[in-house]
């Protein structure tokens, strides 16, 4: 099934990406106690990098990640990746109005499937739209160990208004 991309042509103004990572990183006060930290977005795509830290294991034999560190990431991404595709879609609008559209931003469902063990240095997030409505998004997402072995992946859907 070929699927067209969601505003590909779109170019964001570094201002919005700075307004976009400010509210990630600083103003979601949960997305802080997980540490991930945005390392790019796109019109529908979204990535950020969690290091791994001793509060943040959840089995204290074998120091793997907290099954809830990996979930609660993919949603989050799949969260951002939602709003840069809102954003493309209403470039038209100044950047406060578009950032004013993510407040109705919530997740309806998740699933996550538990690959592997989060073991390592470092972890990456990625998350991509599949489908943008008018009420909901659909996502797909992946968390990655240090070498880019595939851990976890997810589903999500937001609603959006």
């Amino acid at each position: 099934m070929n699927q067209k991309p969601i505003a590909p042509e779109v170019s964001f103004e570094p201002e919005f990406v700075a307004r976009l990572k400010t509210l990630f990183e600083e103003l979601i006060v949960f997305n802080q106690t997980l540490g991930l930290q945005v390392t790019a977005v796109a019109p529908a795509h979204a990535s950020a990098r969690v290091e791994m830290r001793p509060e943040l294991i959840g089995h204290f034999t074998h120091h793997r990640l907290h099954g809830g560190v990996i979930s609660a990431s993919l949603d989050a991404m799949g969260g951002l990746a939602v709003m840069t595709a809102i954003g493309a879609r209403h470039m038209n609008e100044s950047i406060d109005a578009r950032m004013a559209r993510f407040g109705k931003l919530g997740t309806i469902d998740l699933r996550v499937d538990y690959l592997r063990p989060g073991v390592g240095t470092h972890f990456t997030a990625h998350a991509e739209v599949m489908r943008l409505g008018s009420r909901v998004a659909s996502t797909r997402m992946q968390f990655l160990d240090a070498d880019g072995g595939l851990l976890s992946m997810a589903s999500a859907a937001y609603i959006v208004s």
